[in-house]
């Protein structure tokens, strides 16, 4: 995956192993690293809270319920918006989370990440949130981005939480390999986050998310993306009590989850996997569609999954493409046309409608109703932004950009209105 306009950066953390030693050499290194700022597990898992509205500084997932919007300010916090007119969006309130990215609501509870942590926030009271219930150390390798220049420093998960790093010079002991005795310090495996769009209503009283996300609710049960090759269901039929009932590993690095009907679509960085949920507790794989290695977001509508590839610092992949892939069994998809893009990035439906975050390239809206000729039929295409992802929802597209959240009615599709812009603040 890639780096994207608003990056929160997880990395597996170093371990040492040491095994089949006869004899052993300690040495020392000095280097220029990344040592990590830690913050006491007492204190990190009692720092939720709300605050008066502010201002955007960073915008990455959005998700949308009951008429508001919620946009994650990354490793922050999440905006909360009143958005019952779309024309003029109110900022009511910021809930502070600290290394948020990724959300998803489930009635009047809110899941978020927080670093380590799951938690679940009770929003029946939009301006009195409260904490109810919290997995811990359910994300047990996030941290925060170093600076990318330096390698990262051994880290001590008994001192708290890693909220940051310090460029420093460290020295460090190691064994020395001697005699088929080997050290291994670890890896460092860096993700970003990404938006997955479910229009298949407010079902269980859930909300919509856009395409670039690692949360996914089904019925009583939430899917995460744990780390890149780990996902783990949920049971959080209460709140108060969530539990981690299934984990499953798969050999690709997983980015984005899509729920259509009762299948579970994963995105990943070499193609898309079909898991069936009938059985919520415990998804079973049910096919696979292989692509070149490139950044995957998906969506569905019907016989077709969509799904957008591009190039980036995380991704190996030298081309731009939206792949249509036939899923119509759902045990064998098949491609049926690639068409080539500039650089997109998050994807939505609605109807026969097709909504391209396409990078700098703008925002396209292609109709889809031919799956062998959406480019000759675009509709509309804005030049003028840098686009990530979008939520289109009942004739609003809600779109978030380098620029800020844009809202636009697509009553008339050819004729695209801009209905609201709340900008992006520097720090």
């Amino acid at each position: 995956m890639k780096i994207t306009l608003t990056t929160l950066i997880s990395v597996v953390a170093f371990s040492t192993f040491f095994g089949g030693c006869t004899d052993k050499t300690i040495e020392q290194i000095t280097y220029t690293a990344n040592v990590p700022v830690y913050m006491s597990y007492s204190s990190f898992r009692s720092g939720f809270k709300k605050t008066e509205p502010q201002d955007l500084n960073n915008v990455g997932k959005i998700y949308f319920k009951d008429n508001y919007l919620f946009v994650n300010e990354p490793g922050k916090g999440i905006h909360v918006i009143d958005n019952s007119n779309p024309s003029n969006p109110l900022k009511v309130a910021f809930y502070e989370i600290l290394g948020n990215v990724d959300m998803a609501i489930n009635g009047n509870i809110l899941y978020a990440d927080s670093y380590i942590d799951l938690i679940a926030i009770d929003i029946s009271d939009i301006n009195d949130p409260k904490e109810v219930g919290r997995v811990k150390n359910i994300f047990p390798e996030i941290v925060p981005e170093g600076d990318i220049n330096y390698q990262y420093a051994n880290i001590d998960h008994q001192k708290g939480v890693i909220i940051g790093w310090e460029v420093k010079t460290v020295t460090e002991e190691y064994y020395k390999e001697n005699y088929g005795c080997w050290y291994y310090k670890g890896e460092m495996d860096v993700l970003t986050f990404a938006n997955s769009t479910t229009n298949d209503g407010l079902s269980s009283g859930a909300g919509i998310g856009g395409s670039m996300a690692r949360f996914m609710l089904n019925n009583q049960y939430l899917y995460v993306i744990a780390i890149p090759y780990r996902l783990k269901s949920v049971d959080i039929s209460n709140a108060i009590a969530m539990k981690v009932v299934d984990s499953i590993d798969v050999s690709r690095n997983m980015e984005t989850l899509f729920k259509h009907n009762n299948n579970l679509f994963i995105g990943t960085t070499t193609g898309m996997l079909i898991y069936d949920i009938t059985s919520p507790k415990k998804p079973q794989m049910v096919s696979e569609y292989n692509h070149i290695s490139a950044c995957d977001p998906v969506v569905v509508d019907g016989n077709y999954a969509y799904v957008t590839l591009r190039t980036g610092t995380m991704c190996a992949n030298g081309q731009n493409l939206l792949d249509v892939i036939d899923i119509s069994s759902i045990t064998n998809p098949y491609l049926v046309k690639s068409y080539p893009l500039f650089n997109p990035h998050g994807l939505g439906i609605d109807g026969d409608l097709l909504f391209i975050c396409d990078g700098a390239a703008g925002l396209k809206v292609y109709d889809k109703h031919d799956p062998m000729a959406i480019l000759t039929n675009q509709v509309a295409h804005f030049l003028d932004f840098d686009t990530y992802d979008v939520i289109p929802f009942d004739g609003v597209l809600m779109l978030v950009g380098k620029g800020g959240i844009y809202q636009y009615s697509y009553t008339n599709p050819s004729n695209l209105t801009l209905l609201s812009h709340m900008p992006i603040y520097s720090n």
